[in-house]
């Protein structure tokens, strides 16, 4: 369901950008299509409406994505950074204030080993 969204979410926003970028400025030097004339589309009015209703249309429909996807996100099974990698135990004890790490054990591997180990008769 996620994917689906986030997909739909990019679509729209680069709707979105290629609708913005299709705008005429308030100057008008960097319009496309210059102030429509024979050949024009629509009028210069008309094609300014329209492209506002979509801009505004898009924009509407980016932001309900953008919280769909983050109630979404908050149901799920949490940050990825809050996770402990498998095959490794956190370093503090459960029961031990946070911040504390547990203190090493008295003497090296090698010391463990050799208690492990019998001794030759």
């Amino acid at each position: 369901m996620a994917t689906v969204l986030l997909v739909i979410h990019l679509f729209i926003a680069l709707g979105l950008v290629g609708v913005v970028l299709l705008q005429r400025s308030e100057g008008g030097a960097l319009g496309i299509g210059g102030s429509g004339g024979a050949g024009g589309f629509l009028t210069g009015r008309g094609t300014a409406n329209l492209l506002t209703r979509v801009t505004a249309m898009l924009a509407a429909a980016f932001f309900v994505t953008s919280i769909l996807l983050t109630i979404l996100a908050r149901q799920g099974p949490g940050s990825v950074l809050d996770r402990t990698p498998a095959g490794k135990a956190p370093v503090s004890k459960p029961g031990a204030p946070a911040g504390k790490e547990t203190p090493p054990k008295a003497g090296g591997i090698l010391e463990r080993l050799q208690k492990k180990t019998p001794e030759p008769k």
